[in-house]
């Protein structure tokens, strides 16, 4: 099976050659980056290191940048796709073990869990108000949509093709929130969701957003929970649930 690992990519000049060289060598595996107009040096570095790449003419948000990586990777054939964020926040090792539960056809999604224990998380550098908001949303998310995976938000990420040619991902947000909303198309759609476990490490040059960017991130999280429910119900139709179908 063809996979392609996608790097959405955004001022990841000082982490991307880490990343890209920590993934272990795999046959049929590609890599594509979208660049969503860095300030930095990190189109530059991709095509330097050989990936191929594209670059955002202006800045299109960490859900539009999402989109143009997911589309190339379906123009490249691809049959499984990972999403790797480039800032070396996620271990790439772990990659082999995503593709392998696609691909022996024990799940349709699999996420990348960073809180094995309170611990682990914190000792990694998650920020308190962090680890409790992640663990309330996930909570909450996993007893609303009848789910039981370790977080809900993580951003190392594995979908199959049939995934990407169901979920009518393209009608997500651009913004944060896009993650979520994919998450529970794919549950409404009736795919297989696991998650295995990653260290988690947060540091200076690793991507985070602030407080603000993430108590409305934590709401928008609430408000899309919210709509599947009702959508389920049959109360409100709610557009992202709709379009290319369910899962056989």
């Amino acid at each position: 099976m063809k996979t392609v690992i996608v790097f959405p990519a955004y001022n990841a000049e000082k982490t991307l050659e880490k990343t890209f060289r920590s993934i272990p060598e795999s046959p049929g595996q590609s890599f594509f980056l979208v660049d969503d107009r860095s300030s930095d040096g990190t189109y530059e570095l991709a095509l330097k290191l050989g990936i191929p790449s594209l670059r955002h003419e202006i800045n299109t948000g960490y859900g539009g940048n999402q989109k143009t990586c997911y589309a190339r990777a379906l123009e490249m054939g691809a049959d499984v796709v990972i999403m790797l964020h480039p800032d070396y926040q996620y271990e790439p090792k772990v990659v082999p073990y995503l593709r392998g539960l696609i691909e022996n056809g024990i799940c349709d999604v699999v996420l990348g869990n960073r809180i094995r224990t309170r611990k682990e998380a914190l000792a990694g550098g998650m920020p308190v108000y962090k680890y409790m908001a992640n663990r309330f949303l996930t909570l909450f998310s996993n007893l609303v949509m009848g789910e039981n995976l370790g977080e809900w938000h993580s951003g190392l990420r594995a979908y199959s093709r049939k995934v990407l040619e169901t979920v009518n991902w393209e009608k997500n947000s651009d913004d944060f929130v896009f993650d979520t909303q994919f998450l529970v198309q794919c549950v409404h759609a009736g795919f297989r969701i696991g998650d295995i476990p990653v260290p988690a490490k947060y540091f200076e040059e690793a991507s985070s957003i602030n407080f603000s960017r993430s108590m409305t991130y934590g709401l928008c999280t609430l408000f899309v929970i919210f709509r599947q429910v009702l959508h389920r119900w049959g109360l409100l139709k709610y557009g992202i649930l709709s379009g290319k179908g369910k899962a056989g």
